[in-house]
């Protein structure tokens, strides 16, 4: 055996027998987070989806650039490498007859800004940018505020420092 790896192996020992002197728990219980519950090692069944929001009105956004939600359910819709049912109502041709809003026109446009015919393919997948909502009581506490509020508020006098 060469010396070049008796380092690797003596810090190996000495790891395992910090661990084994400290006791370690290879089952220790997992953070409490978005899912509480269970151990490192242990899986459990994701929580049940709730029901998408199915209200039809373009919410407003927080920020300048972010994608817009999806104001309806999209549950049984394809979306993959076969086919994409969002392009039946929001493609150029669909959106004139479902009078979807059309999707953006940096969706036909290649990684070089050059204008595409059809949907570019790194845009196709839907899902990757644009989601949908449901009632739900959030998991954190938030007081988020957009930049039109913020405004509004200075101007009024009532903004915080």
């Amino acid at each position: 055996m060469s010396l070049r790896f008796l380092p690797l192996l003596l810090l190996a020992a000495f790891g395992l027998a910090i661990a084994g002197e400290l006791n370690y728990p290879l089952d220790a219980p997992a953070p409490d987070g978005r899912r509480p519950g269970g151990t490192l090692s242990q899986t459990l069944p994701a929580p049940v989806l709730g029901n998408e929001e199915n209200k039809d009105l373009r919410r407003e956004r927080n920020y300048p650039e972010q994608p817009p939600t999806i104001p309806h359910s999209i549950r049984g819709y394809q979306v993959d490498a076969n086919g994409n049912k969002c392009l039946t109502c929001h493609s150029r041709a669909g959106s004139a007859r479902s009078q979807a809003p059309m999707i953006s026109i940096t969706h036909y446009m290649d990684r070089d800004g050059q204008p595409l015919a059809a949907v570019s393919p790194r845009r196709y997948f839907c899902t990757q940018c644009h989601v949908t909502q449901q009632e739900v009581k959030p998991l954190v506490d938030n007081s988020f505020r957009n930049i039109d509020h913020l405004l509004e508020d200075e101007a009024a006098g009532t903004a915080k420092p």
